[in-house]
């Protein structure tokens, strides 16, 4: 019979994950990851065996918890534009906008390096432009371009006020986007 785990595999991918974010997944090493979960390193190399392995499931963990972030935002979304804006503003916890355009890049480079989070981004991106896209039109070509660009349109939104950080991020990303769908939406229909 074997062992059962002190710390259970979602409280370690939590705990991991916060590592990350705070020095960046090429600093997390066997000996910082054990300070943080609680366990041996030892502990960690059995369960992960390498540390390429810990940091992905970590990462693999962040996309588990932004799917189901996404999927519940859609499912409580209005519909329309201002569903689509709604939709994407929960994505953003307003205390970590500073983060997310600062240390998160950090996430950003991993997600783009390892082929599997890349296909994560990926699966998201179509997901998420899919629920978007139905929010803004009923053409079905133009659903998905437009579901894209108001996903692109978000996240410029956050980097650019990344740097001028001169309103509150909500007030500016909100506003970009609204602007961008009676833009946007007005010429597709």
């Amino acid at each position: 019979m074997g062992r059962s785990k002190i710390v259970s595999d979602e409280t370690l991918l939590d705990r991991l994950l916060g590592a990350i974010q705070e020095v960046g997944p090429g600093e997390l090493t066997f000996a910082r990851a054990s300070q943080v979960a609680g366990l041996a390193a030892a502990t960690l190399v059995q369960r992960f065996r390498t540390r390429n392995a810990m940091i992905e499931a970590a990462m693999l963990h962040a996309w588990d918890k932004l799917e189901a972030a996404t999927a519940a935002a859609d499912s409580e979304a209005p519909e329309g534009a201002a569903g689509a804006v709604t939709l994407l503003m929960q994505l953003i916890p307003v205390d970590a906008a500073a983060y997310t355009v600062t240390d998160g890049l950090y996430l950003l480079r991993e997600d783009m390096r390892n082929p599997v989070l890349r296909e994560r981004g990926r699966a998201w991106g179509i997901t998420l432009a899919a629920a978007l896209g139905r929010r803004l039109t009923e053409q079905r070509d133009d659903a998905e371009k437009l579901g894209w660009q108001m996903a692109s349109v978000w996240q410029g939104a956050l980097i650019w006020w990344g740097f001028t950080r001169d309103t509150k991020s909500e007030i500016v990303i909100q506003t970009m986007l609204e602007d961008w769908c009676r833009t946007a939406v007005r010429t597709c229909q």
